[in-house]
């Protein structure tokens, strides 16, 4: 008999495909935006080429300063632009940070956001906010931070580097993986959160072998909706608590820190969350989850010590202190002696192991 279960779905958007891009300014009218702050790298802009065609020139101004992990510091310098032109909307190209910075502005000012995303981030499906001051990375909610629309167009993440591509790609698989037992789970999800693993760690290998390859490319960037879809549904536990905790104090890259310990936190919560885990490994097509994620990263050629991405190793016992202190739910108790042990295997990339 199916358990007892809440669902509700995010009144959101989605526009996929490929080549959707030139469905931009339609769709900038559908949200009666004019006067666009678009947040772009330089290397993005180029890529587009001219922005203001591209939008039926509804561009206000353009900010180009995106930072990973959202520093306020950073966020106050867009609003500086934001108080100057007045724009009547927010346009985010790019990956994570230009996400994370438009929907910081659309928490201060409540603008509508329309987000192109470059890379498998995911966070442009949530109406979840982190920021970062002093090293120390909080989170928040609000009906504010969820974007009105999304654009997926598979041909902007051609150009991703078959790195990138990797470990953008891990990134998304931690938010379904997390889903299988999350504690407002419920069917749906698991479904969807099964099925973007499977397709992930199916195309993610194509992708790395062939770059251009569009049908690769289209069931990878599927699969990363799919599991941006479960990050914004239900709520995530051990593992994106400690990404947070270790990735801004110790200003690590984002997507490396996700794919480096995903391995090892499905590892401690297996104990505790046996049949959901089981789901993960049998998308993977592997007898255990925390093994298959811990080889597809040596296949994909990512990281798979948090040595190699930045951290320093003076620096575990801080991070289990701060991981334990105020935790997000978890289906297995946080204890810190636990989470020291999974931060040093993590640190030196040994393989992953319950505890």
């Amino acid at each position: 008999m199916a358990q007892p279960f809440t669902y509700q779905v995010s009144p959101m958007r989605v526009v996929f495909g490929v080549g959707t891009v030139a469905q931009l300014a339609d769709e900038l009218d559908r949200l009666g935006i004019s006067r666009a702050l678009v947040l772009a790298s330089r290397r993005q802009q180029a890529e587009l080429g001219d922005l203001a065609e591209l939008t039926g020139g509804r561009v206000a101004g353009l900010f180009d300063g995106a930072v990973v992990h959202t520093p306020v510091a950073v966020t106050e310098r867009a609003m500086e632009i934001v108080r100057e032109l007045k724009p009547d909307g927010v346009v985010a190209i790019g990956a994570g940070a230009a996400t994370g910075l438009s929907k910081a502005i659309a928490l201060r000012t409540d603008l509508p956001q329309l987000i192109v995303p470059t890379s498998y981030a995911g966070s442009e499906m949530t109406p979840v906010l982190g920021e970062t001051v002093d090293g120390v990375k909080t989170t928040q909610s609000s009906p504010k931070i969820l974007p009105e629309a999304v654009i997926y167009d598979v041909n902007l993440t051609v150009s991703m580097p078959a790195k990138f591509s990797a470990i953008s790609g891990l990134n998304a698989i931690a938010h379904a993986a997390e889903a299988l037992y999350a504690r407002d789970g419920n069917p749906i999800t698991s479904l969807m959160a099964e099925e973007a693993i499977a397709k992930l760690a199916s195309s993610l290998p194509d992708v790395i072998a062939r770059s251009r390859d569009l049908e690769a490319r289209s069931d990878a960037l599927y699969g990363a909706w799919l599991c941006a879809v479960c990050l914004g549904t239900v709520g995530m536990a051990l593992h994106h608590k400690l990404c947070h905790t270790v990735g801004a104090l110790f200003d690590l890259p984002h997507a490396e820190t996700h794919a480096v310990l995903l391995p090892h936190t499905i590892a401690y919560n297996a104990p505790a969350a046996r049949d959901s885990v089981s789901r993960a490994a049998r998308a993977l097509g592997a007898a255990d989850a925390a093994d298959g994620l811990f080889d597809l990263s040596a296949r994909l050629g990512a990281p798979r010590s948090l040595a190699e991405i930045g951290m320093p190793e003076h620096g575990i016992a801080k991070a289990a202190a701060l991981a334990a202190k105020n935790p997000y739910w978890n289906p297995r108790p946080i204890e810190e002696s636990g989470i020291r042990d999974l931060l040093k295997r993590a640190w030196s990339g040994s393989r992953p192991q319950a505890g």
